[in-house]
Protein backbone atom coordinates (compact mmCIF):
# COMPACT_ATOMS: atom_id res chain seq x y z
CA UNK A 1 0.00 0.00 0.00
CA UNK A 2 1.34 3.69 -0.79
CA UNK A 3 1.45 6.22 1.94
CA UNK A 4 2.06 9.82 0.93
CA UNK A 5 3.35 11.94 3.53
CA UNK A 6 2.49 15.36 3.30
CA UNK A 7 5.56 17.12 6.37
CA UNK A 8 7.57 20.08 5.70
CA UNK A 9 9.93 19.13 8.72
CA UNK A 10 12.94 17.64 7.17
CA UNK A 11 14.08 15.90 10.16
CA UNK A 12 10.26 14.39 10.76
CA UNK A 13 9.62 13.66 7.44
CA UNK A 14 12.57 11.78 6.89
CA UNK A 15 12.29 9.40 9.78
CA UNK A 16 8.55 8.86 8.93
CA UNK A 17 9.40 7.87 5.10
CA UNK A 18 11.74 5.58 6.68
CA UNK A 19 9.92 3.95 9.45
CA UNK A 20 6.69 3.58 6.65
CA UNK A 21 9.30 1.68 4.49
CA UNK A 22 10.66 -0.84 7.55
CA UNK A 23 7.01 -1.59 8.20
CA UNK A 24 6.52 -2.46 4.57
CA UNK A 25 4.51 0.37 2.81
CA UNK A 26 5.75 2.57 0.08
CA UNK A 27 6.04 5.82 0.97
CA UNK A 28 5.82 9.04 -1.01
CA UNK A 29 7.18 11.93 0.88
CA UNK A 30 6.51 15.71 0.07
CA UNK A 31 6.73 18.77 1.61
CA UNK A 32 4.60 20.85 -0.35
CA UNK A 33 0.68 21.18 -0.90
CA UNK A 34 1.30 21.79 -4.37
CA UNK A 35 3.48 18.57 -5.16
CA UNK A 36 1.05 16.59 -3.18
CA UNK A 37 -1.81 17.72 -5.65
CA UNK A 38 0.68 17.69 -8.25
CA UNK A 39 1.36 13.87 -7.33
CA UNK A 40 -2.46 12.94 -6.97
CA UNK A 41 -3.28 13.97 -10.30
CA UNK A 42 -1.49 11.06 -11.48
CA UNK A 43 -1.22 8.45 -9.11
CA UNK A 44 -3.59 7.51 -5.92
CA UNK A 45 -2.06 7.15 -2.35
CA UNK A 46 -3.58 4.00 -0.34
CA UNK A 47 -3.81 6.49 2.56
CA UNK A 48 -2.53 10.08 3.56
CA UNK A 49 -0.67 11.31 6.42
CA UNK A 50 -1.41 15.48 6.55
CA UNK A 51 0.56 17.69 8.18
CA UNK A 52 -1.83 20.79 8.48
CA UNK A 53 0.85 24.06 8.66
CA UNK A 54 2.89 23.77 5.40
CA UNK A 55 5.30 26.35 3.63
CA UNK A 56 2.61 26.92 0.86
CA UNK A 57 -1.05 26.86 2.27
CA UNK A 58 -2.73 25.03 5.12
CA UNK A 59 -3.09 20.96 5.26
CA UNK A 60 -6.83 21.12 5.25
CA UNK A 61 -6.92 22.24 1.90
CA UNK A 62 -5.51 19.43 1.40
CA UNK A 63 -8.16 17.68 2.77
CA UNK A 64 -11.25 19.70 1.13
CA UNK A 65 -9.17 18.96 -2.27
CA UNK A 66 -9.65 15.20 -2.13
CA UNK A 67 -13.09 14.88 -0.87
CA UNK A 68 -14.19 17.02 -3.15
CA UNK A 69 -13.26 14.73 -5.70
CA UNK A 70 -14.98 12.46 -3.53
CA UNK A 71 -11.63 10.31 -3.67
CA UNK A 72 -12.04 7.62 -0.64
CA UNK A 73 -8.60 7.64 0.37
CA UNK A 74 -8.17 7.93 3.77
CA UNK A 75 -6.48 10.69 5.21
CA UNK A 76 -4.64 10.75 9.09
CA UNK A 77 -4.05 14.41 10.13
CA UNK A 78 -0.48 14.96 12.28
CA UNK A 79 -0.08 17.98 13.50
CA UNK A 80 1.43 20.24 16.41
CA UNK A 81 -1.65 21.52 16.74
CA UNK A 82 -4.08 20.41 19.71
CA UNK A 83 -6.66 22.43 20.54
CA UNK A 84 -9.89 21.20 20.04
CA UNK A 85 -11.48 23.45 17.36
CA UNK A 86 -8.77 22.24 15.16
CA UNK A 87 -9.19 18.90 15.77
CA UNK A 88 -13.48 19.35 14.99
CA UNK A 89 -12.22 21.29 12.33
CA UNK A 90 -10.64 18.49 10.48
CA UNK A 91 -12.54 16.01 11.16
CA UNK A 92 -15.58 17.87 9.97
CA UNK A 93 -13.53 18.36 6.79
CA UNK A 94 -13.46 14.58 6.26
CA UNK A 95 -10.43 13.18 7.86
CA UNK A 96 -10.48 10.20 9.36
CA UNK A 97 -8.39 10.70 12.61
CA UNK A 98 -6.71 13.16 14.34
CA UNK A 99 -2.88 13.04 15.97
CA UNK A 100 -0.60 15.27 17.53
CA UNK A 101 3.00 15.71 17.64
CA UNK A 102 5.10 14.27 18.90
CA UNK A 103 3.66 10.68 17.86
CA UNK A 104 5.72 7.49 18.73
CA UNK A 105 6.28 5.72 15.01
CA UNK A 106 4.56 2.41 16.27
CA UNK A 107 1.42 4.15 17.24
CA UNK A 108 1.24 6.49 13.90
CA UNK A 109 1.82 2.75 12.06
CA UNK A 110 -1.28 1.30 14.20
CA UNK A 111 -3.46 4.01 14.07
CA UNK A 112 -2.93 3.63 9.50
CA UNK A 113 -3.49 -0.07 9.65
CA UNK A 114 -7.02 0.86 12.07
CA UNK A 115 -7.48 3.54 9.20
CA UNK A 116 -7.43 1.05 6.83
CA UNK A 117 -9.37 -1.75 8.02
CA UNK A 118 -11.83 0.51 8.65
CA UNK A 119 -11.55 2.00 4.92
CA UNK A 120 -12.13 -1.58 3.54
CA UNK A 121 -14.86 -3.06 6.70
CA UNK A 122 -12.55 -5.07 7.89
CA UNK A 123 -11.80 -5.12 12.15
CA UNK A 124 -8.65 -6.92 12.07
CA UNK A 125 -5.29 -7.01 9.68
CA UNK A 126 -6.35 -10.64 8.85
CA UNK A 127 -8.47 -10.14 5.41
CA UNK A 128 -10.97 -13.33 5.15
CA UNK A 129 -12.83 -13.85 1.48
CA UNK A 130 -14.17 -17.21 1.70
CA UNK A 131 -10.94 -19.97 1.68
CA UNK A 132 -8.98 -17.35 0.72
CA UNK A 133 -6.82 -14.87 3.64
CA UNK A 134 -4.59 -11.99 3.61
CA UNK A 135 -2.45 -11.37 6.26
CA UNK A 136 -1.39 -7.45 5.94
CA UNK A 137 0.72 -7.55 8.81
CA UNK A 138 3.26 -10.66 7.93
CA UNK A 139 2.44 -9.55 4.17
CA UNK A 140 1.00 -13.14 3.67
CA UNK A 141 -1.67 -14.67 1.40
CA UNK A 142 -2.98 -18.22 2.20
CA UNK A 143 -5.88 -20.46 0.60
CA UNK A 144 -7.28 -23.22 2.12
CA UNK A 145 -4.99 -22.81 4.60
CA UNK A 146 -1.69 -23.41 2.97
CA UNK A 147 0.61 -20.24 2.07
CA UNK A 148 0.24 -19.01 -1.39
CA UNK A 149 3.75 -17.06 -2.62
CA UNK A 150 2.95 -14.14 -4.59
CA UNK A 151 5.15 -11.59 -6.06
CA UNK A 152 5.19 -7.70 -4.22
CA UNK A 153 3.24 -6.89 -7.36
CA UNK A 154 0.69 -9.25 -7.15
CA UNK A 155 0.18 -9.08 -3.14
CA UNK A 156 0.01 -5.32 -4.29
CA UNK A 157 -2.77 -5.67 -6.39
CA UNK A 158 -4.46 -8.17 -3.92
CA UNK A 159 -4.66 -5.72 -1.10
CA UNK A 160 -6.58 -2.75 -3.39
CA UNK A 161 -8.55 -5.33 -4.90
CA UNK A 162 -9.66 -6.48 -1.35
CA UNK A 163 -9.51 -3.22 -0.15
CA UNK A 164 -12.52 -2.20 -2.63
CA UNK A 165 -13.56 -5.58 -2.26
CA UNK A 166 -17.23 -5.47 -4.11
CA UNK A 167 -16.58 -2.44 -6.07
CA UNK A 168 -15.26 -2.04 -9.73
CA UNK A 169 -11.87 -0.43 -9.57
CA UNK A 170 -11.03 1.18 -13.14
CA UNK A 171 -7.92 0.03 -14.93
CA UNK A 172 -6.09 2.77 -14.77
CA UNK A 173 -7.11 3.81 -11.20
CA UNK A 174 -5.77 0.22 -10.43
CA UNK A 175 -2.24 1.31 -12.65
CA UNK A 176 -1.77 4.58 -10.65
CA UNK A 177 -1.86 2.67 -7.10
CA UNK A 178 0.45 -0.42 -8.19
CA UNK A 179 2.94 1.88 -10.18
CA UNK A 180 2.47 5.41 -9.58
CA UNK A 181 2.47 7.87 -12.13
CA UNK A 182 5.94 8.02 -13.38
CA UNK A 183 6.48 4.83 -13.33
CA UNK A 184 5.93 1.90 -16.08
CA UNK A 185 2.44 0.84 -15.65
CA UNK A 186 0.50 -0.20 -18.81
CA UNK A 187 -2.78 -2.04 -19.67
CA UNK A 188 -0.60 -4.73 -20.61
CA UNK A 189 1.21 -4.85 -17.28
CA UNK A 190 -1.78 -4.73 -15.31
CA UNK A 191 -3.17 -7.73 -17.31
CA UNK A 192 -0.20 -10.10 -16.73
CA UNK A 193 0.06 -9.14 -12.91
CA UNK A 194 -4.25 -10.20 -13.30
CA UNK A 195 -3.13 -13.36 -15.04
CA UNK A 196 -0.68 -14.22 -12.81
CA UNK A 197 -2.88 -13.40 -9.49
CA UNK A 198 -5.40 -15.57 -11.19
CA UNK A 199 -3.48 -18.52 -11.44
CA UNK A 200 -2.41 -18.63 -7.79
CA UNK A 201 -5.79 -17.41 -5.94
CA UNK A 202 -8.21 -18.54 -8.63
CA UNK A 203 -9.86 -17.18 -11.37
CA UNK A 204 -13.65 -16.75 -10.11
CA UNK A 205 -11.95 -14.53 -7.58
CA UNK A 206 -11.18 -11.87 -10.41
CA UNK A 207 -13.96 -10.55 -11.88
CA UNK A 208 -13.57 -8.54 -15.34
CA UNK A 209 -15.61 -5.22 -15.87
CA UNK A 210 -15.26 -5.13 -19.98
CA UNK A 211 -14.26 -1.66 -20.92
CA UNK A 212 -14.01 -0.68 -16.85
CA UNK A 213 -11.57 -2.81 -14.92
CA UNK A 214 -11.80 -4.96 -12.25
CA UNK A 215 -13.11 -6.08 -9.10
CA UNK A 216 -13.04 -9.10 -6.19
CA UNK A 217 -15.37 -11.34 -5.86
CA UNK A 218 -16.69 -12.49 -2.44
CA UNK A 219 -16.19 -16.10 -2.88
Amino acid sequence: MRVMLVEDDLQLGAALNRAFELNGFESVWVRRLKEARAFMEGAAPSLIILDLGLPDGEGLTLLQFVRGQERAVPVIVVTARDSLEDCVQALNSGADDYVTKPVAVPELVARIHAVLRRSAGFATDQWVFGELSIDLTRHSVSLSGEPVPLTPTEFKLLVELARHSGRVIPRETLIALIWGATADGSNTALDYQVHGLRKKIGGQRILTVRGIGFRMADV
